[in-house]
């Protein structure tokens, strides 16, 4: 971060006249931000900048008094506020935020508060770190952008005409929404906005593949994949004692299929879809194994993959799920290793088909020496960040979270299962924690609100 930034609290004031366009400040505040005396202020809150004149009186440092119709004419709700201050000295322009938009898709209903499903508590805990960091936080959908969206308020989520955000934060739910047309008009219109669009899109299975599968340091990390068909099933089921069927837009875990190699040229069928068991209790034949699949598929793309002989915890599936961020100087950095065990009766460890967590030291000496295990978590960690630079370096957009899953063989080498651009937010609400990973996104988004070299307004 190339910027330094003062933390600001706004105090809204009462005026008589609503042409009373003072701010007022304390000297100290005043000769801090370097301001020219008998000069007009820009104020920039969002995307809207107001005119103003300073008058400096004998106040609290780090307070600025604010009239309360200056915030209105800012669409922020009359309140105290905390925000980081910026000040652009050519055109002498204060900028106060971060103001940060939360993007998902949820059913509203104006007689009851807004549901944000897996992200509900997530969301609480974003406006937490944010009033204490410095910022205004809310949520909106695509389809009422610019016209409302919903802050938080005493345990309560408002709505309200809000500003437009410096910084959007994507954690849409739905893939299938991110191809409409309506969505891609809402994205052209952020893009000529130049708003920053943080966690562009969800990505595929088969790209992330393409993007690792090149790289020297990555490549033997990676299992044996290719795009699902008769022939690659014939060879990889021959090839490999497991295989694994997963759709290449698929998440959380849904709609895979593992083949497993049985005695007598047999085997077992197990998959996570919905409409079916997890394990039909049946064996088949080479030839029977086609005919069993294809209906499963339902015309979606799948991708092949060769199974990993992984370590297990009693008798379960585990896996580790490795979050990553980029910081202030746009670095990747690990924020939270968890192990995942996978619920009885599941081959799959997501946290959505009723795994659960554990420390990963815990889970690995299950298995392997103390020494070991810390050789296996730094191994991990290092194999979580060159992925992380190299799938932020090929992707469109702007990649700042991600999700890296891993498992470990019984040799003790880590294998990359899956990337995901938009990992999972489980999260017990626990009032007043914020989370190493939440302050990282909270950072992250403040970089992107204030290190921004175009600011085109609302028009």
């Amino acid at each position: 971060m190339s910027f330094s930034l003062t933390d600001i609290k706004i105090v809204p004031k009462k005026v008589t006249f609503m042409n009373d366009f003072y701010i007022e400040m304390s000297n100290q505040l005043f000769k801090h931000l370097q301001l020219s005396e008998n000069q007009n202020l820009n104020v920039t809150i969002g995307r809207k900048t107001i005119t103003v004149k300073v008058r400096t009186i004998d106040m609290e440092d780090n307070e600025i008094l604010l009239p309360e119709y200056l915030l209105e004419a800012f669409s922020l709700p009359i309140q105290n506020y905390q925000f980081q201050a910026l000040v652009l000295p050519e055109t002498h322009t204060l900028k106060l935020g971060p103001v940060i938009g939360l993007l998902t898709n949820f059913t509203e209903n104006n007689d009851e508060e807004p549901y944000f499903r897996s992200i509900h508590l997530f969301c609480e805990e974003l406006h937490d770190g944010i009033t204490e960091h410095g910022g205004f936080f809310f949520v909106f959908s695509n389809d009422s952008f610019f016209n409302h969206g919903y802050y938080f308020n005493n345990g309560t989520w408002m709505p309200a005409k809000l500003p437009t955000p410096d910084v959007i934060y994507n954690r849409i739910h739905s893939r299938t929404l991110e191809l409409k047309k309506e969505y891609k008009q809402f994205r052209e219109k952020i893009d000529r906005l130049l708003i920053p669009f943080f966690n562009d899109r969800f990505l595929s299975k088969w790209e992330v593949y393409e993007q690792l599968i090149d790289e020297v340091n990555l490549c033997p990390y990676i299992p044996d994949t290719k795009i699902f068909s008769k022939e690659y099933l014939y060879d990889f089921i021959q090839k490999y004692n497991t295989i694994f069927l997963k759709p290449i837009h698929g998440s959380q875990g849904r709609n895979i299929i593992k083949l497993t190699k049985e005695q007598g040229n047999q085997y077992s069928l197990q998959t996570s879809l919905k409409m079916f068991p997890s394990d039909l209790g049946k064996k088949f034949s080479l030839e029977d194994i086609y005919q069993q699949i294809k209906p499963l598929l339902q015309n979606r793309i799948y991708v092949i993959q060769q199974g990993i002989p992984l370590v297990s915890h009693v008798s379960s599936a585990i896996d580790f799920r490795i979050l990553c961020h980029k910081n202030a100087h746009h670095q990747w950095t690990v924020t939270s290793t968890v192990a995942r065990i996978a619920a009885k009766q599941e081959f799959v460890s997501n946290l959505a088909r009723g795994g659960t967590m554990t420390r990963p030291l815990a889970a690995l000496r299950t298995c392997m020496s103390h020494k070991k295990s810390l050789e296996v978590l730094a191994l991990m960690k290092e194999l979580a960040l060159e992925t992380a630079s190299v799938i932020s370096r090929h992707s469109g957009g702007i990649t700042g979270e991600l999700g890296i899953d891993i498992g470990v063989d019984f040799e003790g080498k880590p294998w990359l299962i899956e990337v995901n651009s938009k990992p999972s937010k489980n999260y017990e609400k626990s009032r007043g924690k914020v989370r190493p990973s939440a302050k990282a996104i909270i950072q992250f988004c403040t970089v992107l609100a204030f290190d921004i070299t175009t600011v085109k307004e609302e028009s």
